[in-house]
């Protein structure tokens, strides 16, 4: 698939979500939290290359790092009440889950599962 539609559809699913979160917020982070970039990327891997195993893997690692990434979504707006700047807040969200990831893959790997 040409590269400039997949940057284009990809792109542009996020410009939507931003629009519409500045009117609904609450419908901005419905449509933000459905896993539809996962599933773009997922779609471009298998049109790229058709093979089920390395989809397989992609999808399961997906599911790994996603369990990780979720306390920065309490994280970010208890800092920003507390009136902290944006830019701040969004950065120690970001270190947040940087320390998770590497403890999950740490774990994970005591456990013998390969990302």
């Amino acid at each position: 698939m040409p590269y400039l539609l997949k940057l284009l559809l990809s792109a542009g699913m996020i410009l939507l979500i931003a629009e519409i979160s500045k009117k609904y917020p609450g419908l901005g982070g419905l449509i933000a939290s459905l896993p539809l970039l996962s599933v773009l990327g997922m779609t471009w891997l298998w049109l790229d290359t058709r093979d089920a195993e390395l989809l397989a893997s992609h999808s399961l690692a997906t599911f790994w790092f996603v369990l990780p990434s979720l306390p920065m979504f309490v994280v970010l707006p208890l800092l920003l009440r507390r009136g902290l700047p944006f830019f701040l807040c969004l950065f120690l969200s970001c270190l947040l889950t940087i320390g998770l990831y590497l403890l999950m893959m740490l774990a994970l790997k005591r456990f013998g599962v390969a990302l």
